[in-house]
């Protein structure tokens, strides 16, 4: 060799790009369990740049009502991704919760919830269970849109759109097509919330028409409850409205096996959360009891959403041998417990069997990267014609007769408005009601527009002060519309 050649230095590897990640411990037993799988995450090469940011009881307690660092909101839009332990949230009172805030602030539409049974090494009765619920993420109940409105009465506004409706339906569809599921269930209660439930049956079924190959289905939500308690196996995916999805999620992770195993992802158009099902567990914090399993799980939907399937079937596999070989937390211990054990304990079990692959149990293959993305159709805006008003009046008399009552409202009537109703709490009294009904001091009273023209606000201005003149106290109006024509308003019961 010719001493004046040059061998050229050794390249060194280039290293894997990290995706950055905002990470919350939360609060209770959540940073013990973000710990034990931040250690399990990165022993299985997961290529993430965890970044810390605050979230939970501490901020609350700093004053900041939110709940969340001001600074903590630029870092979730740059990283697009939140890994968070679970958060206490005042009960009663007090602040709002974090949780609810996260997901709508970021326009997080659609939560995802899988249940699966995990037979025999977690009790179950149904071995055979392995459902996903898909819940709308920003609306109806969830808004916490309260008032109270009287000295009896309290009020919280259930608010559901179209757009929200479309937006979760199309994404359980989306969600189905992509994971290779067959059928898709909507779950509501439009027998008896005829508009707002009634609004998610529709969109469910017009959606569904464009997937004729997915099986579509809708039941009434007690009735879906029930079964879904008793038949899990019947389901693949359900579609739900935010309540109904809460209750329904913590049932299937229940009925599976143990809450304390689930895992959830919250879905936005750019920003994604993850979490575990469970809550914060504050009397067990810091006596590392608590079962990292659903933080756990919640991670590897994480990974699979950031494009590292890979890692997220390693992580399941050793998760899933290490349930086969009986190493337990105490919330899942039972006849094939071999060893109990705490949080971190359980997490270095984890991590002894990265590589592994279940035996008796179903592995997991990598999945690549199920960012779904729906768009929403366009559609022309209803022709609105103001028809009525409801005015709601806080009164109360000794002996609370709706009769006393529509004698004051009619010489508010004029020459344009007729008295057609009075309710209370939505039960028609008014006129020929049942001396049996109980009454509040919450009173529902139905004018009617009968002019020749159409009503306007100032028409509604004009009965309002007729009504205060009378020395009625109206708390609230709702204005009656009809929309191409069909009513947006529903009538009394018994009306």
């Amino acid at each position: 060799m010719n001493s004046t050649d040059v061998h050229p230095a050794p390249q060194a590897p280039t290293p894997p790009t990290l995706t950055p990640i905002a990470v919350a411990p939360g609060d209770g037993i959540g940073p013990e369990l973000m710990a034990a799988t931040l250690r399990v995450l990165e022993a299985a090469g997961a290529r993430i740049e965890p970044r810390p940011v605050e979230v939970g009881q501490e901020v609350y307690l700093r004053g900041v009502s939110s709940g969340v660092a001001p600074e903590a909101w630029e870092e979730l839009r740059r990283t697009g991704v939140l890994l968070k332990g679970p958060i206490t949230t005042p009960q009663g009172g007090g602040y709002k919760s974090v949780n609810v805030t996260l997901r709508k602030a970021l326009g997080l539409y659609a939560n995802v919830r899988p249940a699966r049974a995990y037979a025999p090494f977690v009790a179950t009765h149904h071995p055979g269970m392995d459902l996903v619920i898909v819940r709308e993420n920003e609306e109806d109940l969830y808004a916490g849109i309260e008032h109270r409105q009287t000295d009896e009465v309290y009020q919280c506004l259930k608010l559901v759109t179209r757009e929200g409706c479309e937006r979760v339906v199309r994404y359980a569809f989306e969600y189905a097509r992509a994971h290779g599921r067959r059928k898709v269930t909507a779950m509501s209660k439009d027998n008896i919330m005829k508009l707002t439930d009634g609004l998610f049956h529709r969109v469910f079924d017009e959606v569904a028409r464009e997937y004729p190959e997915i099986t579509a289905d809708h039941l009434i939500v007690d009735i879906g409850a029930a079964r879904l308690g008793a038949q899990p196996e019947r389901f693949d995916v359900i579609v739900t409205l935010n309540l109904y999805g809460d209750i329904l999620s913590d049932i299937a992770s229940e009925v599976a096996g143990s809450v304390g195993l689930g895992g959830s992802a919250n879905i936005g158009q750019s920003v994604a959360l993850f979490e575990a099902v469970h809550g914060s567990a504050p009397d067990i914090a810091g006596q590392d009891k608590a079962n990292p399993s659903g933080l756990l799980n919640a991670a590897a939907l994480m990974l699979t959403h950031i494009g590292q399937g890979d890692v997220a079937a390693r992580v399941l596999n050793a998760w899933l041998r290490t349930l086969e070989d009986g190493i337990h937390t105490g919330d899942i211990a039972g006849e094939h417990t071999a060893r109990r054990v705490g949080t971190q304990a359980f997490a270095d079990a984890v991590i002894e069997r990265l590589g592994q692959v279940p035996e008796r149990l179903p592995a997991v293959q990598g999945e690549a990267a199920s960012q779904i993305r729906v768009s929403l159709t366009p559609r022309p805006r209803a022709e609105k014609v103001l028809v009525g008003t409801d005015v709601f009046l806080e009164w109360w008399d000794a002996g609370r007769r709706p009769d006393v009552l529509g004698e004051r409202l009619r010489g508010a009537e004029g020459t344009d408005w007729t008295l057609d109703m009075i309710s209370n709490r939505g039960v028609k009294v008014w006129p020929q009601g049942l001396p049996e009904t109980t009454c509040s001091d919450h009173w529902r009273c139905r004018f009617l527009w009968r002019g020749e023209r159409p009503a306007t606000h100032a028409d509604v201005l004009a009965l309002l002060a007729r009504v205060a003149d009378s020395g009625l106290d109206f708390v609230k109006t709702e204005h009656l519309y009809t929309f191409d024509g069909q009513p947006g308003y529903t009538a009394g019961q018994g009306q």
